[in-house]
């Protein structure tokens, strides 16, 4: 799947507070994996993140070969959406 990395950072920052853990924990992965997966590149801590990133319009675009982390920020984030309704 290809993304904007700015995307990819908005939806980060989009996630409430908590989220990392949430998606660690639900993953079974170090919570610096999924800090890697949003763009951090602390790699010494967690797993490097299986992704590419291509110069471009948005800050470039990332290649995401797994959007296993993707999906579940996204459904986190419509849930805390209807739980402010």
């Amino acid at each position: 799947m290809n993304i904007t990395f700015e995307e990819l950072r908005r939806i980060k920052h989009a996630l409430p507070t908590g989220s990392i853990h949430r998606i660690a924990e639900e993953l079974k992965i170090d919570e610096q994996t999924v800090r890697n997966y949003f763009g951090a590149h602390k790699y010494q801590e967690g797993q490097i993140v299986e992704w590419h990133l291509e110069p471009g319009p948005g800050g470039g675009i990332v290649h995401l070969e797994d959007t296993t982390i993707l999906d579940l920020a996204r459904k986190i984030i419509e849930e805390h959406k209807i739980s402010l309704q």
